[in-house]
């Protein structure tokens, strides 16, 4: 069981641990969001499943764009999404969680204090590849960007609601393999708008770099803080 998701139901006495836990993150992530406004500095929670291409495109935006920039990398186990990172020029602080399926508040204010960010600048939460828990956990960030595939199904925002609803924007990766998959754009949308009617759906390529200017455009406009849903 996740001890701090509660991934098996152990009836009330679980759920009363959970919503304490949840509070008290919750606490910890307000103070995380207003010492990032303080020294102006917006930060971005990135969630997707494994192999959504998360890093890939977090390597490409921190090359390509203009504001400075910082990571910090979740993930159970190894280095290597940090050592990316840092092979493209940024500084990035790696946590991993051992058997946990997502970042928390205090992780990142661990994190943040050993990158130091400088005023003006962008941080990316690059979350633990996990449709579920990662929804769970406010971390102080501006704003959520959820990354799906088109080598996922386009029924994911069914399956994940709260996920899928949480998020500032919607990114839609991959979309350099739509014509050798079997993916309807059409249906995903469908299937999104039903749960999230008003985050920005943006079609992109971390490969090829189709689509990443409109991502780059909202990043520097995107500065009001996220209330979780």
């Amino acid at each position: 069981m996740c001890g701090t998701c509660g991934c098996e139901s152990g009836g009330g006495v679980v759920i009363d641990l959970e919503e304490r836990l949840l509070s008290r993150n919750d606490h910890l992530a307000a103070h995380n969001r207003e010492w990032l406004a303080s020294v102006d500095v917006r930060a971005y929670n990135l969630m997707s499943s494994p192999g959504s291409g998360k890093t890939t495109l977090l390597e490409r935006t921190v090359r390509e764009l203009d504001v400075p920039c910082s990571v910090v990398e979740g993930d159970q186990e190894t280095t290597f999404d940090a050592d990316r990172i840092r092979a493209a020029g940024v500084p990035a602080v790696q946590v991993n969680t051992g058997a946990g399926c997502h970042l928390d508040a205090v992780m990142v204010r661990s994190a943040l204090a050993e990158l130091d960010p400088p005023a003006g600048s962008l941080v990316f939460i690059e979350n633990v590849g996990n449709l579920v828990c990662p929804a769970l956990f406010d971390l102080g960030e501006t704003a959520r960007v959820v990354i799906v595939s088109v080598t996922e199904g386009e029924d994911k925002p069914l399956k994940y609601p709260h996920l899928l609803r949480t998020g500032d924007v919607v990114l839609l990766n991959k979309v350099d393999l739509l014509p050798y998959v079997d993916f309807s754009v059409d249906r995903f949308l469908h299937c999104l708008r039903q749960i999230n009617p008003h985050a920005p759906v943006l079609p992109v390529s971390a490969r090829t770099g189709e689509g990443l200017p409109d991502f780059y455009a909202w990043l520097r406009t995107a500065g009001t803080p996220a209330g979780r849903r």
